[in-house]
């Protein structure tokens, strides 16, 4: 494994762009290799899936050592796998921000990877850059203020007072909903 190769995960949503930024800014800085990979999920329809990848290739590779890969199946798996067989020393991958129910009903594939990657994984909040700027170099805050790792706004806590609200009331609601649901299963 070597942290001059590093893997961009894409789904092609403007959610996973800002990943595709620092993963290309990352491999420039390491003279190193891009990897850039799509998974088409099972029942998917793949047609346009390889112009596409060709196609964003293009765009992030300029100047750099460029491989890509179009693969079919479970997404997190297949990156994991790919990781693995690459010897990639770095995964990036754009987050979409789901919490709740639509996290739960979905899956989270960033987690996935998180969990089981064979290397490091660096996660992109869709939010993190604005499309007109830049990746200049290695994304550093300000000592004393952080950016909430569910929404990406500046503050001082690691979660942001209006993000841990929303995680306590979903989880509540979940909460009284098992509860709920345990009432209805017992006899009277």
């Amino acid at each position: 494994m070597t942290m001059r190769d590093v893997l961009f995960a894409t789904d092609f949503s403007s959610a996973s762009e800002p990943a595709g930024r620092v993963a290309r800014e990352l491999a420039r800085q390491w003279d190193g290799t891009l990897h850039v990979v799509h998974v088409v999920p099972p029942v998917t329809d793949p047609a346009d899936a390889s112009k596409r990848l060709e196609r964003l290739g293009t765009s992030l590779g300029e100047g750099l050592s460029l491989k890509t890969a179009l693969l079919s199946g479970r997404v997190a798996r297949h990156i994991i796998d790919y990781a693995r067989e690459k010897s990639v020393g770095l995964i990036v991958l754009g987050t979409h921000g789901r919490t709740g129910v639509s996290r739960a009903l979905l899956g989270s594939v960033a987690e996935a990877v998180v969990r089981l990657a064979p290397c490091p994984v660096l996660t992109v909040p869709s939010s993190a850059f604005t499309a007109a700027a830049p990746v200049a170099g290695p994304v550093a805050a300000h000592p004393k203020s952080h950016a909430c790792i569910v929404c990406a706004r500046e503050g001082e806590d690691l979660v942001c007072e209006t993000c841990r609200t929303r995680i306590r009331g979903e989880a509540l609601e979940h909460k009284m909903g098992e509860e709920r649901q345990g009432r209805r299963g017992q006899p009277a």
